[in-house]
């Protein structure tokens, strides 16, 4: 099984039908006993990380999910999801992160002159560890989509996959059994449905 936290900031729908898809059992929840009783756990999100980041601490969610990582279990984050697995988002004042993966969340704006942000569409991926579990059956240049104003830096030992935008945007990370995808999953396509399958199903994808 898999909890999906439920803690007000997230696509949860979209992500649900995309495990449903792909035929993996999934619940939203932000119940303690659910989320130390699931298998596997993904860290959704929407908006600002600061807020984000206050809601899941008045929850008390934030010291279980990184009790809950510490025992090994898979975690994967997604869109801001991600970005909170990091030490800081430095997004309108500095905002403490789960510190799970080192790095802090800063602006795209500096290294995307030119270019429009939030970075928004479609981009191709530039694999840098093929290896990672979740890029099986993944192919350098395969697109997935993104939507984001901010983006983690300072990561490198944990990235598995960049796109170019400006800058090497970290579009997977992972660190030991912690994962996370910058760009929305259940937004691309077959792409996004088979590294969701691989968190799924593969014991070792995370």
């Amino acid at each position: 099984m898999i909890a999906i936290v439920d803690y007000g900031v997230g696509n949860l729908y979209s992500l649900t039908c995309s495990l449903t898809r792909i035929g993996a059992q999934a619940m939203v929840t932000r119940e303690e006993a659910a989320l130390r009783s699931a298998d596997r756990i993904i860290l959704p999100g929407v908006g600002a990380f600061g807020d984000a980041a206050d809601k899941l601490r008045a929850l008390k969610l934030d010291a279980l999910i990184k009790q809950q990582a510490a025992l090994g279990k898979p975690l994967l984050g997604v869109c801001l999801g991600m970005q909170l697995l990091f030490d800081r988002g430095l997004e309108y004042g500095v905002h403490e992160g789960l510190g799970l993966i080192g790095g802090d969340v800063v602006p795209l704006a500096p290294e995307a002159k030119g270019l429009k942000v939030p970075h928004m569409g479609w981009n191709s991926l530039d694999i840098l560890k093929p290896e990672d579990p979740l890029m099986k059956g993944i192919h350098p240049g395969d697109y997935v989509y993104y939507v984001h104003s901010y983006y983690a830096a300072g990561c490198e030992k944990a990235l598995v996959a960049t796109s170019a935008y400006g800058t090497a945007v970290p579009g997977v990370v992972r660190n030991g059994n912690v994962c996370g995808t910058q760009f929305h999953p259940e937004k691309s396509g077959a792409v996004g449905l088979s590294i969701l399958a691989a968190f799924a199903k593969e014991a070792d994808a995370c």
